[in-house]
């Protein structure tokens, strides 16, 4: 839970994740390496006075997250990593950027999918599965409400109208002055007694939480090479992920990464 005189602290790190995506659709394009795309990001947090809150960052089982930003690339669903390839970026790619940063003591955290000078017409329709599964979910944030009312409209717009899976296992958070805090946020509706246990908490102003559809073209399942970070799909298919900060008030959600809307699906043009 965010007091209401630090509100316009944990806006301000929303609004440098923000900036840093804008300046990021003007570098990204063909033949762009991983490890240079996390070199910019690098110096747009230095600019912005922020530091990486993915960088260095430590879970049980894997070696601390080596880049400033997450980037993944097409069947990588999440936590890429700056060095897992040397391919530069091509045509028709569709590339994840999730940015988190600290600044003056609170974190910022949202990610967004483009596609590379272009995509095919399956990549179109999983971007804009994406979106709007984020802003429909974060339309359902309401206070007084279940936090499952979030999963059931982004379960319905992606799997019922979109024909698209949810990847299960990883969903969102609360966050603050850490990167990870109460409550986890899944995306879908839990199927069985204990999947879920947060599910019928309530929306509460005051919450401060990031959440993130993650979806693929053809399965729900992942995988991952040993203790390595990067999530790929089990079957190989395409992926997207777009995440927001939100805010829960007394009038309703109100996104603090709202600008990423605003940004282009296709960029490198």
């Amino acid at each position: 839970m965010i007091e209401p005189r630090d509100q316009d602290a944990a806006t301000a790190a929303a609004a440098c994740v923000v900036t840093i995506h804008r300046r990021l659709v003007d570098e990204l394009r063909p033949g762009l390496t991983l490890a240079a795309i996390d070199a910019f990001v690098a110096r747009q947090l230095v600019d912005l006075k922020c530091t990486s809150c993915f960088k260095g960052y430590k879970v049980r089982g894997h070696p601390p997250f080596p880049s400033h930003s997450c980037l993944s690339v097409n069947d990588c669903v999440v936590h890429g990593t700056h060095d897992m390839t040397e391919r530069p970026l091509a045509e028709g790619d569709l590339i994840s950027v999730d940015i988190g940063v600290k600044h003056q003591g609170w974190i910022g955290d949202a990610a967004w999918t483009y596609a590379i000078r272009g995509c095919d017409k399956l990549g179109a329709e999983l971007m804009s599965a994406g979106r709007e599964s984020l802003r429909v979910g974060i339309e359902a944030m309401q206070p007084g409400r279940p936090l499952v009312d979030w999963a059931k409209a982004v379960q319905q717009h992606v799997e019922k109208r979109c024909g698209f899976c949810l990847v299960r296992g990883l969903g969102g958070h609360g966050y603050g002055r850490s990167l990870h805090a109460a409550p986890y946020v899944a995306n879908t509706v839990p199927t069985y007694p204990g999947e879920w246990s947060e599910a019928w908490s309530l929306w509460r102003p005051g919450m401060l939480v990031a959440v993130e559809p993650m979806i693929a073209v053809g399965t729900t399942e992942t995988r991952s090479d040993g203790s390595a970070w990067p999530i790929y799909t089990a079957d190989g298919s395409l992926s997207v992920h777009h995440e927001a900060d939100v805010l829960i008030t007394a009038g309703g959600p109100v996104n603090l990464t709202a600008g990423l809307f605003d940004l282009p699906d296709i960029v490198g043009t």
